[in-house]
C-alpha cells in the first residue's frame, strides 16, 4: 500500500467524548480509528475500579463506542486500535468479542499484554519500595503492528506509549521495519499531535480570534506517508480549526528536552518541521529518528490513603488576619498532627471596594493528607463547620462537609527491555512474543543553551519597549509530567520568536510563576524550527496529579497564567 494511511483519533483521555468514534467513522473516511484511554493518574482510577468486587481493569466507555461502530467498522475494513485494555486487555479483548457476538458481527479481536509488571518488579530501577497498585512499562507499537498484519479488526492494548497507537498502524500499512527510524520518528509526531483529540483542532487553543468556528471541534486525522511524513486535518464539515498554530500548540504539549525517548525511536522534535497544507491542513515533515534507549518507561502508583479538602470564603476587609485565625481555631478543634500532611492556601481573588460581594471574597483552601479515613474526612470537615459560628466573620464554605477521598502517588522508573515480554495475541489465540529492536542507544542530552539576556539573529534590539501581557506575541499550553509541569511556549512570527528565545530564560520563568516556582528546577528547550521553547518546572505538582494540592494539580492552567504577567515587550513586535 503506497498512499498515506488516515488515522482518526477518537478519544483523548477516559471519559472523552462519547459519540467521536461514530462521528469519525461516519464522516471521517478513515482506514483506522485510534483512542487513547491512559493517563498516570486513570491507571490509578483502573486499579481501584479492578481491586473492587466485580470490578474490571479497563476503559468501560471503549465498549460503548465499540458497539456503536463495530458493525460499520469491520463492514467496511476500518481497524480499531485503542489502549482501553488497561490493566487487563485480554478482559476487555474478551468484552468486545461479547460484544461482537451479540450484535451478529464476525468481528477478529487480538490484544497486547506484557506491560504489567506487579508480578515482578525486581529489575525496575530505582528498586520498588512497598506494593505499588499499579506498575506498566510503556510498550511501543510492534505488537499492534503484528496483530494488525495478522487481520485483526480490532486490536486491544494495555500501557502501550500514546504515540504507538498511530505509529504500530502506520508501520502495518507502509511495511516499515524496526530499522525505519525516521519513518518511526515521523508516525511518533503524528500520533503525538493527534493522540489528545481535538486539541490539535482547536480546543484549549490560546488565540481565540483564530478560531472562526466555533462549533464543537472535530476529532482529529493524521494521513501518514510511506516516509514517515504525515498531514493532520479533520473530517469535512466539522468544527474548530486546523492550522500551523494548533498543529504546533499539541506537539509542545506535555514533553521534556527534544530528543523524546519511546521504546521504538528516539524522536528528535528540534528537527520537525511544519507547512500548511490547505484549509484544516498541516503537513509535518523532516522529523528525523535515533536508536531507542535500552531502557523502558515504567509508570508507578502507590495507594498513598486518603485526602480531604475544604474551602474556607473570606469577605472583605482583613483577610488574612481572618485566615489566620481560621486556621488556629481549627486546628485547635482538630490536632494537626493527626494527619500526615496539611497544605494550607490563601488564595486571594478580592478587590478593594468591589462592585459586588462575589468579587470582595479569597478562598482558604485546607487540604489533609492521612492513613485513616475516618479523621481525614468527617471528622476533619465536621471541625471545620464549627467554625460556623464561632470563627471570624462573613464565614461560610463552598461545599457542605466533605468526606474523604484515596489518593495516590505516582514515581517514575525504568526497567531493563530483557525484564519485559511484550506479548501479542492474535485473533486465533496464538501468543507471539514481540522481540526488541536491533539497536539501542542511550538518549542524547539536550545543548548547552546560549546565554540569555540579548536577542539572538535578526531578532528586535534593544529599542522602545512596552509593558504587555507575554500572551500578546506568544502563545501557550501546558500540563503534567509525572511530577513536573511543562509549558510549551511559541510565537506566531519569526520577530517574535527571536525575543522570546532570548527573554525566557530559566531565571525569567521562575521570576515570572512567582513563589510557586521558587527554588524548583527550570529547563527551557529550544525548539527553533517551530519557533518555540519547551519550559519544564520540575518538582511544581509534587507527587503527580493525584497526590497534588494545587488548585490546578495538572497544570493546564500554568501556560494560561504566563501568558497574563507583563512584560517588557518590543514596540515594533506589538504592531
Amino acid at each position: 500500500m503506497t498512499r498515506p494511511v488516515r488515522i482518526g483519533n477518537v478519544s483523548g483521555f477516559y471519559g472523552d467524548r462519547p459519540e467521536a468514534a461514530r462521528e469519525m467513522v461516519e464522516t471521517g473516511d478513515v482506514d483506522v480509528v485510534c483512542g487513547d484511554y491512559l493517563a498516570e493518574l486513570t491507571m490509578l482510577i483502573l486499579a481501584k475500579a479492578q481491586a473492587r468486587e466485580g470490578g474490571v481493569g479497563w476503559a468501560r466507555t471503549f465498549l460503548s463506542q465499540v458497539e456503536q461502530i463495530l458493525g460499520t467498522c469491520v463492514r467496511r475494513g476500518i481497524r480499531i486500535v485503542a489502549n482501553a485494555g488497561g490493566l487487563d486487555p485480554a478482559g476487555c479483548a474478551a468484552a468486545v468479542r461479547e460484544v461482537a457476538g451479540r450484535l451478529g458481527i464476525d468481528a477478529r479481536v487480538a490484544h497486547v499484554e506484557g506491560d504489567d509488571l506487579r508480578g515482578d518488579l525486581g529489575a525496575v530501577v530505582p528498586p520498588v519500595t512497598g506494593d505499588p497498585v499499579s506498575a506498566n512499562a510503556y510498550l511501543g507499537g510492534w505488537g499492534i503492528t503484528a496483530a494488525l498484519a495478522a487481520g485483526a479488526d480490532v486490536v486491544v492494548t494495555g500501557r502501550v506509549t500514546d504515540a504507538a497507537l498511530v505509529s504500530g498502524p502506520a508501520a502495518w500499512w507502509h511495511g516499515w521495519g524496526p530499522g525505519d527510524l525516521d519513518a518511526l520518528a515521523g508516525a511518533v509526531v503524528a500520533g503525538h499531535v493527534i493522540e489528545c483529540g481535538p486539541q490539535a483542532t482547536g480546543g484549549n487553543y490560546p488565540f481565540l480570534d483564530e478560531i472562526t468556528d466555533r462549533r464543537y471541534p472535530g476529532f482529529p486525522i493524521a494521513e501518514v506517508a510511506a516516509d514517515g511524513s504525515s498531514v493532520i486535518t479533520k473530517p469535512d464539515g466539522s468544527g474548530g480549526l486546523v492550522s500551523v498554530g494548533t498543529v504546533t500548540a499539541q506537539l509542545l504539549y506535555e514533553i521534556g528536552p527534544p530528543a523524546y525517548p519511546g521504546p521504538d525511536v528516539t524522536t528528535h522534535f528540534d528537527t520537525v518541521r511544519l507547512e500548511p497544507a490547505g484549509e484544516h491542513r498541516v503537513a509535518i515533515g523532516g522529523v528525523r529518528g535515533t536508536p531507542p534507549p535500552p531502557t523502558l518507561k515504567v509508570a508507578l502508583n502507590d495507594d498513598a490513603g486518603h485526602r480531604n479538602t475544604m474551602t474556607l470564603v473570606l469577605t472583605g476587609l482583613d483577610v488574612e488576619a481572618k485566615a489566620a485565625h481560621a486556621e488556629q481555631l481549627l486546628f485547635g478543634i482538630i490536632d494537626r498532627s493527626a494527619f500526615d500532611e496539611v497544605d494550607v492556601r490563601l488564595l486571594r481573588f478580592d478587590h478593594p471596594d468591589a462592585a459586588g460581594n462575589a468579587e470582595a471574597t479569597a478562598h482558604l483552601r485546607i487540604t489533609v493528607k492521612g492513613r485513616d479515613r475516618r479523621t481525614v474526612g468527617r471528622a476533619f470537615s465536621n471541625a471545620t463547620m464549627q467554625l460556623a459560628l464561632g470563627g471570624y466573620a462573613g464565614f461560610h464554605t463552598t461545599t457542605p462537609p466533605t468526606d474523604a477521598s484515596a489518593f495516590g502517588v505516582y514515581r517514575p522508573a525504568a526497567v531493563p527491555r530483557a525484564a519485559v515480554t511484550h506479548t501479542v495475541v492474535l485473533p486465533d489465540g496464538t501468543r507471539h512474543v514481540v522481540p526488541d529492536p536491533p539497536e539501542t542507544a542511550a538518549v542524547p542530552g539536550p545543548g548547552p543553551r546560549p546565554p540569555g539576556g540579548a536577542p539572538r539573529g535578526d531578532g528586535p534590539g534593544a529599542g522602545a519597549t512596552r509593558r504587555v501581557p507575554l500572551g500578546t506575541v506568544a502563545g501557550a499550553r501546558s500540563g503534567d509530567k509525572g511530577g513536573d509541569a511543562n509549558i510549551g511556549v511559541w510565537a506566531r512570527d519569526d520577530a517574535a520568536h527571536a525575543w522570546l528565545d532570548a527573554y525566557l530564560t530559566p531565571e525569567r520563568v521562575r521570576e515570572l510563576l512567582g513563589a510557586e516556582a521558587a527554588g524548583l528546577g527550570v529547563a527551557v528547550h529550544r525548539l527553533p524550527n517551530l519557533r518555540a521553547v519547551n519550559v519544564v518546572v520540575h518538582g511544581l505538582l509534587g507527587d503527580g496529579v493525584a497526590s497534588s494540592t494545587r488548585p490546578d494539580p495538572q497544570a493546564k492552567g500554568l501556560g494560561e497564567y504566563l501568558r497574563s504577567r507583563l512584560v517588557d515587550v518590543p514596540v515594533e513586535l506589538l504592531g
